[in-house]
């Protein structure tokens, strides 16, 4: 298996991405339709030959719309689909340079972090056979010490015959023990475990790796890098712990692990893989946009946070503590309701940044009725797996569904609308009294029709003011 290849995108088209996409989100297909030329443009790049290559960059999308109706879903849903590295960042949480809080570019580090846990994880994988090996030759050799000198020739020995034949039995003696080692006979035995005092770096020890903070980095920024410093700079003691032989293997396998895994190639694949396949999704892009009329107090702040968010999506190079990181193909896709401004109020270079604007629309009683019923994920299959744990059958007839989808959707329509999310606070009032008496109910079924979800919410369908505060 080529290495390079191990985090290659795979080869969907933009209608079997739009498909998989379908299965978890239920409408919006323009915005699934702009996310999936989004990612087929991707795997394209990457089969262009010569310096054209590097020319070619990503088509940045706005999401335009209300919470709740899937925004962050089809990005996240993308990203997994993709196998690429992904975080969701609030623009409301940066400040403009010079002022206290989260300077813009940590979110090229929280990125590259992601790509570092998503390529150890493939590594620990490709190792895993090996490293349980070696764990079990070294938990053999504390459950049955070597005698010593046993294993050494000796030379001197003028009759080697009978060496090896005192080996025989030695030999035997192990190759019991690994088997009941690996029938589980030997699991609630106490061994002694000599362990490292200090914690274990995820990412592997050696030399402390120090992270250059320039004038905008954040103390957020600082804080981690000195713990990251300080840790590593401890001397690394032995303690003796005793442990079952079960938790035993697993530590020993955990240790022979990182012994494996080269944490400089890690790093390599992890910088390559965010900087041509990492996804960020910027969220709340609408409240750092100055609204038509108002150019003064806050909205310089804000306007002050585009510019800094500006050369990050351009292209720029960010240090990190893994190596610089180039932003010129990382996907942006921004998203924000816009009520009180709209997207041509970003400063033009950040909206000449976003080429591809997609409006969400709202959900109906309709979508509602299908987000119960469609998606891979569904609430209601979420609840009968929830409730089958103590041998609970539920059973959702069509008429209880569209009784909940009406009053989530006319409940949305009254008070703000928090889209799909409403869906699950009426379903929590719904399941209330099942939820709660599910424990001592087992072997039972119980019906959820429309009358059952009217009993359930009639006091709070009733008053107004109640559901205000309920719903």
């Amino acid at each position: 298996m080529e290495e390079k290849n191990s985090f290659a995108l795979k080869n969907l088209t933009p209608r079997e991405i739009v498909s998989e996409l379908d299965r978890y989100v239920i409408g919006q297909n323009e915005a699934k339709r702009a996310v999936a030329i989004a990612l087929r443009n991707r795997w394209r790049r990457l089969r262009v030959e010569g310096e054209m290559r590097e020319e070619i960059t990503p088509k940045n999308i706005i999401m335009i719309g209300p919470t709740g109706i899937g925004k962050t879903e089809i990005a996240r849903r993308l990203a997994k689909l993709a196998d690429s590295p992904f975080i969701k960042v609030e623009a409301s949480k940066f400040t403009e340079v010079g002022y206290v809080g989260k300077d813009v570019e940590s979110m090229i580090r929280d990125l590259v972090e992601t790509s570092v846990i998503m390529v150890k994880e493939f590594e620990q994988e490709r190792v895993h056979v090996k490293a349980e090996e070696l764990a079990e030759e070294r938990l053999l050799d504390i459950l049955l010490p070597p005698k010593p000198n046993a294993s050494r020739e000796d030379k001197s020995s003028p009759d080697k015959t009978s060496k090896s034949q005192e080996l025989k039995p030695e030999a035997s003696s192990r190759e019991k023990m690994r088997e009941m080692l690996r029938k589980g006979k030997l699991n609630d035995r106490k061994i002694e475990l000599d362990l490292n005092s200090r914690p274990h770096h995820p990412f592997g020890g050696g030399m402390p790796m120090v992270e250059v903070i320039t004038a905008g980095g954040s103390l957020d920024d600082l804080s981690h890098n000195i713990r990251d410093m300080f840790q590593n700079m401890v001397p690394s003691g032995q303690k003796k712990k005793k442990v079952k032989v079960e938790e035993a293997l697993q530590i020993l396998t955990e240790e022979e692990m990182h012994r494996l895994i080269d944490m400089d190639h890690v790093s390599k694949l992890a910088i390559d893989l965010a900087q041509n396949s990492g996804i960020i999704f910027i969220d709340e892009i609408d409240k750092i946009a100055s609204a038509e009329g108002h150019q003064r107090g806050a909205d310089i702040s804000r306007e002050g946070v585009q510019r800094d968010i500006l050369p990050i999506i351009e292209g720029s190079t960010v240090s990190t503590k893994y190596g610089f990181v180039k932003t010129d193909h990382i996907l942006f896709i921004a998203a924000g309701a816009f009520h009180m401004s709209k997207p041509s109020d970003l400063i033009p270079e950040l909206q000449g940044r976003f080429p591809i604007r997609v409006e969400l629309r709202s959900l109906t009683k309709e979508d509602f009725l299908r987000i119960l019923t469609e998606p891979q994920s569904a609430l209601t299959k979420q609840y009968e797996a929830l409730m089958q744990t103590e041998k609970v059958s539920l059973e959702f007839k069509a008429d209880g569904l569209e009784e909940v989808a009406k009053i989530a959707a006319h409940a949305n329509d009254q008070m703000e609308n928090i889209g799909a999310r409403r869906l699950h606070t009426v379903m929590e009032k719904v399941m209330d009294e099942i939820s709660f008496e599910g424990s001592e109910k087992g072997g039972q079924k119980f019906v959820i029709d429309g009358k059952y979800v009217q009993k359930c919410l009639k006091d709070i369908i009733q008053d107004q003011d109640l559901r205000k505060f309920i719903l």
